[in-house]
């Protein structure tokens, strides 16, 4: 046998049944296989539970809208009837928010806006007209504040 087929990669190749070629073959592909499942393990996760601010902006398109207006300003239809009557909902744009669900010292994290979303802000002493939408699931939770934190100005700040 050749040095080749004699490495610790081919020791198949000494079973009956076995040639040495493709035993070898296969076994040398399986230490870059590894490298390539393990770089997988690190970066798809991160990949996948990525955030997708195009993906929330039809999401908000279909359930926030009618409060918070397309632009983000609380003047859709529902949110013009709120502010009529001393509730208006939360304008986007301003990154005026108030609540800090996890008592980090910063209001309108992705944290706070997730929480807020996911059990309705009357669960964190704001108002009971934004009720939960935790049926929306946590990806589409994320995917909703990617889009809500694209509005101009909307970045967390410190509480006072």
């Amino acid at each position: 046998m050749d040095p080749c087929h004699t490495s610790r990669w081919a020791s198949r190749s000494s079973r009956p049944g076995g040639s040495a070629p493709e035993a070898a073959t296969s076994r040398r592909l399986t230490p870059v296989a590894g490298v390539f499942a393990a770089l997988g393990l690190i970066f798809l996760p991160a990949l996948a539970g990525a955030a997708d601010a195009a993906r929330g902006k039809a999401i908000y398109e279909r359930h926030c809208v009618s409060c918070h207006g397309t632009s983000g300003r609380g003047d859709g239809p529902t949110g013009a009837a709120l502010a009529s009557q001393g509730t208006p909902a939360r304008d986007f744009t301003k990154a005026e928010f108030v609540l800090d669900t996890d008592e980090d010292g910063q209001t309108g994290s992705p944290a706070d806006l997730s929480a807020v979303i996911r059990n309705g802000a009357g669960a964190y002493g704001g108002s009971p007209l934004m009720a939960p939408w935790a049926h929306l699931g946590d990806d589409a939770i994320a995917d909703l504040v990617a889009y809500i934190r694209s509005f101009p100005q909307s970045a967390p700040r410190q509480t006072p």
